[in-house]
């Protein structure tokens, strides 16, 4: 449940931290990808806390959670990232070559999250498992 309540609260500060910056409420950024807090973090980073807590620090359950939580904080901040960077320029592209009417779909570019965002989605996510555990 802490997993759960850490995901949940990262999705509801999305649209908190995207309302500060862009001054506007969107209510989709509930279940798009990409901003601050990463919820993948703080999921996974709940989860491995709470089996620490509750498993203990030195057992094999904890290590196999630590493992997947850095593998999926890893993949926010680095591969999903580096996608939204090539939708960037692939929709530069498109752009320019809809001035000849070729091509009228975008990409999405905001796919991955800063290491920033993944570091503050962690810090959540343990928080929240040491609240609730």
């Amino acid at each position: 449940m802490a997993s759960i309540l850490a995901w949940a609260l990262a999705q509801f500060f999305k649209i908190i931290s995207w309302a500060f910056v862009s001054r506007e409420l969107n209510f989709k950024r509930l279940v798009e990808p990409g901003g601050m807090p990463s919820s993948h973090s703080a999921f996974v980073t709940s989860l491995s806390t709470g089996i620490g807590l509750r498993e203990g620090f030195g057992s094999t359950m904890f290590a196999l959670a630590a493992v997947f939580a850095v593998i999926v904080m890893y993949d926010a901040a680095g591969v999903r990232r580096a996608a939204g960077r090539q939708a960037r320029v692939l929709n530069a592209m498109i752009e320019d070559l809809n001035r000849r009417e070729l091509h009228p779909e975008r990409l999405r570019e905001l796919l991955g999250h800063t290491p920033f965002e993944v570091l503050v989605g962690a810090l959540l996510g343990i928080v929240i498992a040491l609240w609730r555990v």
